[in-house]
């Protein structure tokens, strides 16, 4: 008897299980590379944190905490006690609190422009679309210092103002915390509108009229209809917002000057004057997980926005 030929369905699946085998044999090199080359240097860093610092920076391949001590004590140079390292707990507060503060304030200007650019007809939500996107085509330093420029004791604020007879002498922003908010606010500020963008254009307006035929007033229209559909928007934005803040380097170098460090300074400086490389790769480390923590949080509230 001739073997009875299999049925269509598996021979399908024992064509897709060779097309699969065979394309994750041609992409494991590729794969190898990029997961070497990803957590390569993350291996490295942690490893720096369990070292000893070195005399003159680099490290001593000798065991030590004493770079994760470093993060919330610090060690007396005369009797060696630990004391809280009150310095350090500062710089991240501001960066906790600079971050919050630039995501709340890049959501409260973002979500009106998204909602313009929405609702207008296609063709000028394009040219709208391309004026928000021009920034990306600056670097980072050149914006910054563009914002430096307005904000300054001589800048266009400040002359105005005092053009206008509102100040007599010029109001000192720059080197503060301010300057570095309005810096990250402005930097930052595209990397909300787009997100909320995309969420508002899958929004159906229809949903907005009918509340407004069920008495509902505008606040109501928008706490309970469309805050909770474009939802996903805001916390994708959120999350483009407040991760790059809470690391952010430029922005704080430029317009904070050195005594208004963030995260992203603090660890520059263990790297370089500091010389204290584990305390610099801990601080990197932590740095990394709170990112992390705030991308698992993203992804756990867009499955159960999903999931509804």
């Amino acid at each position: 008897m001739s073997p009875q030929p299999l049925p269509l369905s598996a021979v399908e699946q024992a064509i897709t299980r060779d097309t699969v085998r065979r394309n994750w044999l041609f992409s494991t090199p590729a794969l190898v590379l990029l997961s070497l080359a990803a957590t390569g240097p993350l291996l490295i860093v942690l490893v720096y944190s369990f070292l000893t610092p070195g005399k003159y920076g680099n490290v001593e391949w000798a065991f030590s905490l004493d770079g994760w001590v470093g993060i919330l004590f610090t060690r007396d140079i005369f009797d060696g006690t630990l004391g809280l390292a009150d310095a350090h707990l500062k710089i991240f507060w501001r960066s906790v609190r600079l971050s919050l503060l630039t995501t709340m304030i890049t959501f409260g200007v973002g979500f009106p422009t998204a909602w313009f650019i929405a609702t207008r007809p296609p063709k000028a939500r394009a040219l709208w679309l391309f004026l928000i996107t021009i920034p990306f085509w600056t670097n980072l330093l050149i914006r910054t210092f563009a914002i430096n420029e307005v904000i300054r004791n001589e800048g266009i604020v400040n002359s105005a103002l005092i053009w206008a007879g509102v100040i007599s002498r010029p109001i000192q922003i720059v080197y503060t915390d301010t300057a570095v908010l309005i810096g990250m606010a402005y930097v930052y500020l595209p990397l909300m509108v787009l997100p909320l963008f995309a969420a508002i254009d899958r929004f159906d307006m229809r949903l907005v009229e009918a509340g407004y035929d069920l008495y509902a007033s505008r606040w109501q229209v928008l706490r309970r209809v469309i805050l909770p559909i474009v939802k996903p928007g805001i916390i994708a934005g959120s999350i483009l917002v407040f991760v790059p803040s809470l690391g952010a380097y430029v922005t704080p170098r430029v317009l904070g000057g050195g005594k208004n460090m963030m995260i992203g300074n603090f660890i520059e400086l263990q790297f370089g004057q500091g010389r204290n490389w584990p305390l610099g790769a801990a601080l990197s480390i932590l740095l990394l997980v709170i990112v992390m923590v705030a991308l698992l949080f993203y992804v756990r509230a867009a499955n159960r926005e999903v999931g509804k």
